[in-house]
C-alpha cells in the first residue's frame, strides 16, 4: 500500500469496517456464560447486538444446544438464514474451519475432512464470505496467552490446552485451489487469512494465475505460534506488500487485540474484535464482551475522527458479489502491477 502525504487524515481514509467474532468456538459456554450464546435464538440475537454496536461483518461459527461447536451444515444454514433475516445488510463471513468443538478428551482442535470443508460452498442461504487459509501452518493460538488469560476457563484443562497448543492449519495448494473454485462458482467471496508475507505471496500467485479473480479481501492474522507476531515491523512488512485496492483487516489475540486495532484504525486499515480473540479487558480485571469491544473501537475511531462504515459502505468497500472476467482485470482492480509481457522482467506500474 502506498501512504502519501495526508494518509493519516481521516478525510483520506475509508470508513472503518469492524468485524465481530462473537461465537468463540475455542471456548465453552461456562467460560463466559453472559456472552456466549447457545440457543439458535440467542446466536441470532448476538449478531443483531454486534450490528447495532457498529460491526458490519459477522465472523460466524455455530453451536449445538449442548454448547459444543456444531459441525452440521444444517445448523450453519439455520444461523445464516436467521442472521440474514434479522440484519439483512450485515456481511456474513463463515469461518472456513467450520468450527472447533471443545472436547474433554483433547480432540478439540482437530479440523474436519477436506470434503466436509468444501461443503461450505453449498451453504443455503449463501454467506457473503468464507475465510480461506493459504499454506499449511502451525497455529498455536496459545503462544501469547498468559495464565491470567486462561484463569477460570476450559483452557485450564491440560487436554484442552494441549490440543490448542498443537493445532495446525491444513491448507495445501490443491485444497486451496479447489476451495476457491467452489466458492467462486457459488458466488461466495474468498476472505483470505494471511499469516505472514509468505501466505500473502501465495495469494498473489493464485490471482496472477487466474485461480482467484475477485476483490482481494484479507486479514493479517498476527497471533504468533506459526504466524506473524503482532508488532509494527511485521505489520509494516505485510502492509507494504499489499496492493492499494485490497481491503486489509488486522487481527490479533488476547491483550494484543486492542493495540493492533488502534494501529489499524490510525493507518486507515480495518479491524476485528470479539471474544473469539480475547475474553478480557486490558487490565484483566473483568471479562469484556464482544459488544463492549465493538463499542470501544467505535469510540476510539471517532476520537481519531474516522467514521464507522455503514453496512452498505462495508459492502461497497469489500465489493461483495463482485468477480472479474480476466486475470488482467482482476490485477488492475486490486492495484497489482500487471503480469509481465513476453520477455519483460516485469514492471511496477499499472497498465495504462
Amino acid at each position: 500500500m502506498n501512504f502519501l502525504d495526508g494518509h493519516l487524515f481521516p478525510e483520506n481514509q475509508q470508513p472503518l469496517i469492524i468485524t465481530a467474532a462473537p461465537y468463540a468456538p475455542s471456548y465453552i459456554p461456562s467460560d463466559f456464560p453472559e456472552d456466549i450464546p447457545v440457543t439458535m435464538e440467542a446466536q441470532i440475537q448476538k449478531a443483531v447486538d454486534c450490528y447495532n454496536a457498529g460491526a458490519t461483518v459477522l465472523h460466524l461459527h455455530v453451536r449445538e444446544l449442548d454448547g459444543r461447536g456444531s459441525k452440521r451444515l444444517s445448523k450453519f444454514n439455520e444461523l445464516v438464514a436467521g442472521v440474514r433475516k434479522a440484519v439483512p445488510d450485515m456481511i456474513i463471513q463463515v469461518g472456513g474451519s467450520i468450527s472447533f468443538a471443545p472436547e474433554s478428551d483433547g480432540a478439540a482442535a482437530k479440523w474436519l475432512s477436506d470434503d466436509t470443508r468444501h461443503m461450505l460452498a453449498d451453504l443455503d442461504p449463501k454467506p457473503d464470505q468464507v475465510t480461506v487459509t493459504v499454506n499449511t501452518s502451525q497455529m498455536n493460538v496459545l503462544e501469547h496467552f498468559d495464565y491470567e488469560d486462561l484463569r477460570g476457563t476450559s483452557m485450564e484443562d491440560p487436554a484442552i490446552f494441549q490440543a490448542y497448543k498443537e493445532m495446525t492449519v491444513p491448507a495445501q495448494p490443491g485444497w486451496v485451489e479447489e476451495h476457491i473454485r467452489r466458492l467462486t462458482a457459488a458466488g461466495i467471496q474468498s476472505a483470505f487469512q494471511c499469516y505472514n508475507i509468505n501466505s500473502f505471496e501465495s495469494v498473489e500467485r493464485l490471482m496472477r494465475r487466474g485461480i482467484y479473480m475477485g476483490p482481494l479481501v484479507m486479514n493479517w492474522v498476527a497471533i504468533s505460534g506459526g504466524m506473524d507476531a503482532p508488532n509494527i515491523y511485521n505489520m509494516a512488512n505485510i502492509v507494504r506488500a499489499v496492493p492499494d485496492g485490497a481491503v486489509l483487516t488486522v487481527e490479533s489475540s488476547v491483550l494484543n487485540v486492542l493495540p493492533i486495532n488502534m494501529m489499524g484504525i490510525a493507518m486507515g486499515l480495518h479491524v476485528r474484535c470479539g471474544i473469539e480473540d480475547n475474553l478480557w479487558n486490558q487490565q484483566r480485571t473483568a471479562k469484556f464482551s464482544t459488544v463492549q469491544q465493538i463499542e470501544q473501537l467505535v469510540r476510539i475511531s471517532r476520537e481519531f475522527g474516522r467514521p464507522i462504515a455503514t453496512a452498505q459502505e462495508a459492502r461497497e468497500i469489500s465489493r461483495i458479489g463482485v468477480f472479474y472476467d480476466t486475470v488482467e482485470e482482476s490485477l488492475a482492480a486490486n492495484g497489482f502491477a500487471p503480469n509481465r509481457m513476453g520477455r519483460q522482467q516485469g514492471h511496477l506500474r499499472k497498465a495504462a
